[in-house]
């Protein structure tokens, strides 16, 4: 398993240790056998760049995923093996934390499950399967929030066990 976080933003400190651990435990939950993920932590700027570049939007989004794996028509869920790399908005997940009355690091948190969810197959273009990944990443959220302290993803929180 190869996992790798790059904060490349100054929005939020962020402890990409722990960040790494929820992201570990969101893969074995998963039962992902093998992984080779990147996870870039980026400012709004930069992500309205690459919306623009690789999606033809305009403005910043919360999470942007590239999917490298060979057979993309796999059934959403069924995938034990996943390879990509994701772009999170730590701006946007300040802004829907206060929008959603949560902490920003809880959103950050849903935007690695929804990406996560992507690489393993889930789609949320049609109604009926936005619904069903929706349930998937709420499940998971909750699984996450009850696994750890999401507050210490923060590099201001105190660091305990």
């Amino acid at each position: 398993m190869n996992l790798v976080i790059a904060n490349r933003q100054r929005t939020k400190k962020i402890n990409t240790r722990r960040l790494k651990q929820v992201v570990a435990e969101l893969l074995i939950e998963l039962q992902i056998k093998e992984a080779e993920l990147g996870i870039k932590l980026v400012e709004a700027k930069e992500m309205a760049r690459m919306n623009r570049q690789f999606l033809q939007h305009e403005g910043s989004t919360d999470v942007i995923t590239f999917d490298y794996t060979e057979k993309r028509k796999a059934e959403s869920g069924t995938r034990k093996n996943i390879h990509g790399e994701f772009f999170i908005c730590v701006d946007d997940a300040v802004k829907q934390a206060n929008e959603f009355k949560t902490i920003w690091q809880a959103e950050v948190v849903r935007y690695v499950i929804h990406g996560v969810l992507h690489l393993l197959g889930y789609d949320d273009l049609k109604p009926q399967l936005r619904r069903r990944m929706k349930r998937e990443e709420n499940r998971l959220m909750r699984r996450m929030e009850n696994r750890f302290t999401l507050a210490q993803l923060s590099h201001a929180a105190k660091m305990s066990a």
